[in-house]
């Protein structure tokens, strides 16, 4: 290693978050008072809102949920959970406490540098945890247990890696395909 960090092309391409801010919400008031919030209970049983700043899409739902998409880091994560509460708030909605809303997927991209014989990869590692199939699909999958993340590798030397909850374990499964791969 010449000194640099392997993790220099690890690219956060996306963050979930889930879990609930209040006891209960109405939707139907929220989706007329808040700017960039829709509700449409024909096709989906939530409100839709686009929040501005940060630029982050969220799920508001009646039992007091919400789902956060479209963060890009742990900051922008902590700076919209703080302005929804704030704009709930505003709109008498009563917040709980101590909201539950945690990281529940993290979707990262990544580049070996290394090209990678997929079919070798497929051949060589458990079976029970491989898919590859190239007719349908360039990539393969590859399904680790701990930490518990999916990682799809594509023969130029990218990987998609999804299903984390935090960077460490992104990083781990850096690690561990590093490793892996480096044996094949």
């Amino acid at each position: 290693m010449d000194g640099k960090s392997i993790y220099t092309s690890l690219k956060i391409e996306n963050i979930v978050a889930s879990g609930s801010v209040a006891e209960a919400m109405d939707i139907e008031y929220l989706s007329n008072v808040l700017d960039g919030c829709v509700l449409n209970k024909k096709k989906f049983p939530g409100a839709i809102y686009h929040m501005k700043k940060p630029e982050i899409a969220l799920l508001l739902f009646s039992s007091g949920k919400i789902v956060m998409t479209g963060i890009s880091n742990k900051e922008e994560f902590k700076e919209g959970l703080t302005t929804i509460i704030s704009q709930l708030n505003k709109c008498g909605v009563k917040t709980i406490e101590s909201p539950n809303v945690v990281i529940s997927n993290m979707v990262c991209s990544y580049d070996s540098g290394t090209f990678i014989n997929l079919n070798k990869v497929m051949l060589t590692l458990s079976h029970e945890s491989v898919e590859y199939e190239p007719e349908q699909f360039p990539g393969l999958v590859y399904r680790m247990t701990d930490p518990k993340v999916v990682a799809l590798l594509f023969s130029s030397g990218k990987y998609i890696l999804t299903g984390a909850k935090n960077l460490d374990d992104v990083k781990l499964s850096i690690d561990y395909l590093t490793s892996k791969l480096g044996q094949i």
